[in-house]
C-alpha cells in the first residue's frame, strides 16, 4: 500500500466516526427544547443587552502576557525536573546558560510591557502632538507650562 495510504485510511476513518456518532446521538438522545435551554450562556448571568459593545483591548492584552509567561514556566519545566541528569552528564552549565538566557529574554519582555504601561489597568494617555515641526508629547507640553508659570509667578 502506498505510504500515504494509511493517512488516507486514518483520515476516514475518523471522519467516519465522527459523523457516525453524531448521528447516533441524532436518533438516540431525547429532544426537549423549551426556552430556557435555547437562551444564550454566559457564565451563569442572563444576556442582558446587545453582544455588540466596545470591548476593552487591555483584557486581551493582559491575556496575551499571561498566557506568555504560562507557557514559560511550562518550557522550563522539563529543564528543572532533569537538571540533576544534566549536572550528572556534564552538560549542567550549557542547561542553566539556556535557562538563563530564555528567561532573561522573557524577563526584558516582561520589563518592556512594564516600561510602556501596558500592566497598568488604568493607563494615560500618551499622544504626541507635531509643534513647530518636531514631535512632542502632551505630558512634555504640560511639564512645560508649569514651569513657565512657575517662573512667572517667581517673577511677580
Amino acid at each position: 500500500m502506498n505510504p500515504y495510504g494509511n493517512i488516507f485510511v486514518f483520515f476516514v476513518m475518523g471522519f467516519l466516526f465522527v459523523f457516525l456518532n453524531m448521528a447516533l446521538v441524532r436518533l438516540v438522545a431525547p429532544r426537549k427544547p423549551n426556552p430556557e435551554k435555547n437562551k444564550t450562556y454566559e457564565c451563569g448571568e442572563d444576556p442582558i443587552g446587545s453582544g455588540w459593545i466596545n470591548f476593552n483591548a487591555r483584557f486581551y492584552l493582559i491575556a496575551i502576557l499571561f498566557i506568555i509567561f504560562d507557557v514559560e514556566i511550562i518550557l522550563v519545566l522539563p529543564v528543572i525536573v532533569n537538571f540533576r541528569d544534566y549536572v550528572l552528564a556534564g552538560r549542567g552549565l550549557t542547561a542553566f546558560v539556556d535557562i538563563f538566557l530564555f528567561v532573561t529574554v522573557l524577563f526584558l519582555g516582561l520589563v518592556y510591557a512594564w516600561k510602556n504601561g501596558y500592566l497598568e489597568w488604568l493607563r494615560t494617555v500618551r499622544r504626541q502632538l507635531r509643534i513647530e515641526g518636531k514631535v512632542t508629547r502632551v505630558k512634555d507640553i504640560i511639564a512645560e507650562e508649569s514651569r513657565a508659570q512657575d517662573r512667572d509667578a517667581g517673577e511677580i
